[in-house]
């Protein structure tokens, strides 16, 4: 009897164990249909950082000396400026030129000045006015004086030219010692001692100094001191009449070697009507008419 009901008691507790089973795997969807049972509230799972990512670590590089690993690299030590050098053409006042007679009479209307007579130092005519002629230079400039005489003179001359239809105007008149001192240093400096002597006047030697000499150009201004003035219809209007008025053309063409100077069509010297017109007629100099030519000028003849 023992036996039995332990057996059946057995037997019941297979049957409960299928039973819960069987409700278990019920409770599953089938395969293919949604599952209506309450779906288990998933775990979530706290953020982490994640670790900093970390660079291998570069090995150090080798030490190396630039100048060897590249010589063209090798600075190279400041260069020292050399000193300043004064400019090899010196003003004027600093060179020996030779020793030049210092004429007389420098009031003369007839002085002679050139690269052999000289005026006195800072020579300054007494008689200096403004010729009422037509000038390339601004109104009232130093540079439009003349002396009284020359000045009237080169009126009358203006006129006549205006009166054949040739209109002139001055360029350059009278300079003063300390302006044409600073002229022949700023071409001294260009060109050189000799050089600037062929073509500018050492101060004291100037005709323009005198008062008396003047640069003419046309109204226009064109080719004013400058080689090309020449076979202009005003260089020949000058050329042939200027004496009527008491000038001469100071430096003719092919007496270089007598005057020391290149020829210069526009430069015009008052000496008075009739000193004037007899170099004119003889086609000479001022030089040659007072027989004062230089020694190298007639051993080249």
């Amino acid at each position: 009897m023992r036996m039995l009901h332990y057996r059946k008691k057995y037997q019941l507790a297979l049957v409960t164990s299928a039973i819960v089973l069987l409700a278990g795997c019920s409770s599953l969807a089938a395969p293919g249909q949604p599952n209506t049972t309450t779906p288990e509230t998933p775990t979530v799972q706290p953020e982490t950082t994640p670790p900093a990512e970390t660079k291998p670590t570069e090995p150090n590089p080798p030490v190396t000396d630039p100048v060897k690993e590249n010589p063209e690299k090798q600075e190279k030590p400041q260069e020292t400026k050399p000193p300043k050098q004064e400019p090899a053409n010196k003003p004027s006042d600093s060179f020996e030129l030779p020793d030049i007679e210092v004429v007389a009479e420098p009031q003369s209307m007839t002085v002679l000045v050139n690269k052999q007579k000289k005026l006195p130092e800072n020579y300054t005519p007494q008689d200096l006015v403004f010729p009422n002629v037509p000038y390339l230079l601004p109104e009232k400039s130093e540079k439009r004086k003349m002396r009284q005489e020359a000045a009237g003179a080169l009126e009358q001359l203006f006129a006549a030219a205006k009166g054949d239809g040739v209109s002139l105007a001055g360029v350059s008149a009278y300079r003063s010692h300390a302006y044409q001192k600073a002229l022949f240093n700023r071409y001294v400096q260009k060109d050189g001692l000799e050089k600037a002597r062929t073509y500018s006047a050492v101060p004291g030697t100037s005709e323009h100094e005198t008062g008396l000499s003047i640069d003419v150009s046309g109204i226009n201004g064109k080719c004013a001191a400058e080689s090309c003035f020449g076979g202009t219809k005003e260089a020949e209007w000058l050329a042939q009449h200027s004496a009527e008025y008491g000038f001469i053309i100071r430096y003719p063409e092919g007496k270089d070697a007598i005057t020391g100077y290149m020829y210069e069509p526009w430069h015009i010297r008052y000496v008075g009507v009739d000193v004037a017109k007899e170099i004119s007629e003889k086609a000479t100099t001022l030089e040659e008419y007072f027989g004062a030519v230089p020694v190298s000028a007639e051993n080249s003849n």
